[in-house]
């Protein structure tokens, strides 16, 4: 990304990046990244997100494309995305492999 985003006790963030084995959207936990969004840790304070990121760039076997990004906290006090972006990454693809249709050459429309 070209800006980084700055937590801070009125906008915190989140620390998200793509799973290098599978491609799935992962957070940072307490216990390491998940892919659960509503586990991840809320950073508030620049020096402790900075860190985190440079932590997470440093796990290039693990994950790719670290970055922070704002977060809200949810009814029940979980970690929720701020925006459609990362709302949509976490909702995962946007096709169903079932969906898919290989597309066809049909004989007779083209003789």
């Amino acid at each position: 990304m070209s800006k980084t985003f700055v937590p801070s006790p009125r906008t915190p963030a989140v620390l998200t990046a793509n799973d290098l084995r599978g491609g799935h959207c992962v957070w940072m936990g307490q216990g390491g990244w998940t892919t659960d969004a509503g586990a991840a840790i809320l950073y508030d304070d620049p020096a402790s997100a900075d860190a985190a990121l440079a932590a997470a760039q440093a796990q290039g076997g693990i994950v790719v494309g670290p970055y922070l990004v704002e977060a809200v906290v949810d009814d029940a006090g979980r970690p929720a995305p701020a925006h459609f972006r990362e709302a949509f990454r976490q909702a995962g693809p946007s096709t169903e492999p079932a969906a898919r249709h290989p597309a066809r050459f049909d004989e007779a429309a083209h003789a």
